[in-house]
């Protein structure tokens, strides 16, 4: 188990442990989608694949064991992948697989497969939910899934997970990670042009925190960033896991959402309406007298309070929720994760950026029944970051995409500088005693 480092009586437990990103852990992936069409210009996918062809038997042997020698270890299941993506190209491009032995298939597979260090760069702005399975739990101890932002090779964004279990008394404990990482695949590959709906899959031999949803349409390409997950009661026992993010296409921005029920199938899809431009946007872990609700920064700058007859389409733009009021926040604020239902209240960690853009997280209560009340906000930041935590890709800065509550405690994983991720713990009393 993890324990604190710092003392007990201050109001955040900062834990020693860190998650840093590690150039070591690297994933196969498809190579140029883009360039191995028919018709693509020159024909190069196809003059590739007539190069290994042409080799003798016994030459495509030698070169597949030079390509099983520096790669096999380093993924799980290489052969099979190699295998799997010559399928794909044989499809594209309308080869016949009687005409490639099975050596030669699996080199064509490989030529059109590369390495992808998937969190070389960071891994950051993470948020933690109950996992599906409680089993074996007891003595109020949670086992919880958390994302990550993995941000790799390009400075693309992608979604990474670990789990763990949590105790109330605050101590918890992470799930080891194999050596090898395995991407989501898609259910369909005709989906990759889609504008709606994607859904892709785990391996079921992988574990999930062992697998990298990518990027995978055009909106998506620059990077999926900040998911917001959150368990949500749809009533009766009834649960979806949802989790809000930024889809970047390298010049524009969209929110979407990802919805599961296992962390095995996942759906990913556009936030349609107005409100689906911006991005940041927390979903509410129930619905609000009948409706969805969600908290957003739709001017950049102040937090809206939304409200939606469906989950997916969001036309309205809200109503004023807070302002900045604090100088450590007079910049802009932001939501940090989705609120947390407590008896006092909702409690909602939010963002702040003062002087010299340095970010620091806070805290407000809103009212059970009506949301759009503020009841109670922190003055003062509950946690900034100092000494080495300020240095890193962005320094000064402390963000998390949400909080897990446990007994009476929450245990917050937050990012570091846009570089490492973190963890403290606190009491929710002793949160709520810090507001005014």
């Amino acid at each position: 188990m993890n324990r604190p480092e710092n003392a007990w009586s201050e109001p955040l437990r900062i834990f020693e442990t860190r998650l840093h990103a590690d150039p070591a852990r690297v994933v196969l992936r498809p190579f140029h989608l883009g360039w191995q069409a028919k018709n693509a210009p020159g024909g190069r996918a196809l003059r590739l694949v007539e190069d290994v062809a042409a080799l003798t038997e016994e030459r495509a042997a030698l070169e597949y064991e030079r390509v099983l020698r520096d790669f096999k270890e380093r993924h799980w299941q290489t052969e099979r992948i190699f295998a799997d993506r010559f399928d794909e190209v044989a499809a594209n491009m309308e080869l016949n697989h009687a005409d490639y032995s099975e050596t030669k298939q699996r080199l064509i597979g490989s030529y059109f497969c590369h390495e992808y260090t998937f969190a070389a760069a960071a891994l950051m702005n993470p948020s933690i939910v109950p996992s599906p399975d409680q089993s074996g739990m007891q003595d109020g101890c949670v086992r919880f899934i958390m994302s990550l932002r993995a941000v790799g090779e390009g400075h693309i964004s992608s979604v990474a997970f670990r789990e763990g279990i949590a105790e109330p008394d605050g101590e918890f404990c992470l799930w080891p990670q194999a050596a090898f990482a395995t991407s989501v695949e898609l259910d369909e590959e005709d989906q990759v042009d889609a504008d709606g709906t994607v859904s892709v899959h785990r391996h079921a031999e992988s574990s999930l925190s062992n697998t990298v949803i990518f990027p995978i349409t055009e909106q998506q390409r620059g990077g999926l960033e900040d998911l917001r997950l959150v368990r949500f009661d749809h009533g009766g026992g009834d649960y979806e896991w949802v989790g809000t993010y930024t889809a970047y296409s390298g010049s524009s921005i969209r929110s979407e959402l990802l919805r599961t029920r296992d962390f095995r199938n996942f759906d990913l899809e556009p936030i349609r309406g107005a409100a689906g431009r911006n991005k940041g946007m927390a979903l509410f872990p129930q619905k609000i007298d009948g409706r969805f609700a969600m908290v957003g920064r739709q001017d950049g700058k102040n937090l809206f309070l939304l409200k939606s007859d469906t989950i997916d389409h969001w036309e309205d733009e809200g109503v004023l929720l807070m302002e900045p009021k604090y100088p450590w926040e007079f910049i802009q604020i932001g939501n940090c994760g989705s609120p947390i239902p407590t008896e006092e209240g909702w409690l909602m960690f939010t963002h702040g950026v003062g002087a010299m853009r340095k970010y620091a997280l806070g805290c407000a209560l809103l009212d059970l029944k009506d949301p759009s009340k503020v009841l109670a906000r922190t003055p003062e930041p509950v946690l900034t970051a100092e000494n080495a935590d300020r240095s890193g890709y962005v320094p000064n800065v402390v963000y998390t995409c949400g909080a897990l509550k446990v007994g009476e405690q929450l245990l917050i994983p937050y990012g570091i500088s846009d570089s490492t991720v973190g963890f403290a713990t606190c009491n929710i009393q002793t949160l709520l005693g810090m507001m005014e």
